[in-house]
């Protein structure tokens, strides 16, 4: 390690063992460094991230520097990020995404550009949750990374900054996507939609292959609330998962698109009591008067959530009539 000098007679006390030779003396010494919550200490620390030859004291360096923002610390675990141990990278992947500081996102920016893949992705991870707007545009170039999880964590930038100009190329890599995680993520983001340009791109997800894809396209469209999505999601009740069949019962009670109430009234009666619950707070939220004698028909269903489902829909069109 870097020669060193403190006034501190704790840290003082904790040098000998910081520089034990054996490494689980050190790694318990950094803990107790950690304990005095003394700014003088971050030198030991980070030195112990990057230079100590014990991955377990290198690791338990990246734990214990998550509470600071210091810029030397943002730098030190960038650098860690690239480490041969797969213990330290995950762990300072983890200190970075508790930075809150735009500061700190300014440190990290250059890191969405490394060569490593994973370095790369967890600077975008860390970036994702500062919400920093500088980070939207190399989140719109990593879009096209070579790496799955860069381009999810991209992804995952321009959802939470709602970065309307990167709709475009969402709605391409929710067509496109071979990941479908990425592909998920994307038609996530296209909630951040405020028209309806993007509903050719959810209507085709809802064909996807996937069925958490198609999942999250019924839930998307919900979001954008087009009614124009109606008779899509009105076929995707008819999906071969149940959970797919759920969010779109879920949205179109939301877009309270009337033409769903026949539908709707048929997943009453089926199998799954998740499906008949939401297919009853759908129906009130329709508004429709004819829903209520299939409302009716279902007071009695065997499951008390749906009863109670069904009672919170009858009063909604109740009040309404």
């Amino acid at each position: 390690m870097t020669e060193r000098y403190t006034d501190n007679p704790d840290i003082q006390a904790l040098l000998p063992r910081l520089e034990a030779a054996d490494a689980g003396v050190r790694r318990i010494a950094l803990i107790a460094l950690a304990d005095l919550e003394d700014p003088e200490g971050l030198p030991w620390l980070t030195d112990a991230l990057l230079v100590d030859t014990a991955d377990d004291v290198r690791t338990e360096a990246a734990r214990l520097l998550e509470a600071w923002e210091e810029p030397e610390v943002v730098q030190a675990l960038c650098a860690a990020l690239a480490d041969a141990a797969e213990a330290v990278r995950q762990a300072a992947a983890q200190s970075l995404s508790e930075l809150k500081s735009l500061e700190a996102g300014q440190l990290i920016l250059p890191w969405a550009k490394h060569a490593d893949a994973f370095v790369r992705a967890s600077a975008l991870r860390a970036l994702r949750e500062l919400r920093l707007e500088d980070a939207a545009a190399p989140a719109l170039l990593a879009l096209a990374d070579e790496d799955a999880a860069v381009r999810r964590e991209a992804v995952g930038i321009l959802g939470w900054l709602k970065h309307q100009p990167a709709l475009p190329a969402l709605a391409r890599l929710a067509e496109v996507e071979p990941d479908t995680e990425v592909r998920r993520a994307a038609i996530g983001a296209l909630g951040l939609a405020r028209d309806g340009a993007v509903l050719p791109a959810l209507v085709a997800a809802l064909r996807d292959e996937a069925w958490q894809v198609r999942e999250e396209a019924a839930t998307t469209l919900g979001k954008v609330g087009q009614d124009q999505a109606g008779p899509a999601l009105v076929a995707a009740l008819a999906d071969g998962f149940w959970q797919v069949r759920l969010r779109a019962a879920r949205s179109l009670g939301r877009l309270r698109y009337a033409a769903a109430l026949d539908a709707l009234g048929e997943l009453l009666g089926h199998g799954i009591a998740n499906l008949r619950k939401e297919a009853a707070l759908a129906l009130g939220e329709l508004g429709q008067a004819r829903a209520l004698p299939v409302l009716q028909a279902a007071e009695a269903d065997s499951d008390p959530e749906v009863r109670k489902a069904v009672r919170i829909a009858l009063a909604q069109l109740r009040g309404a009539a």
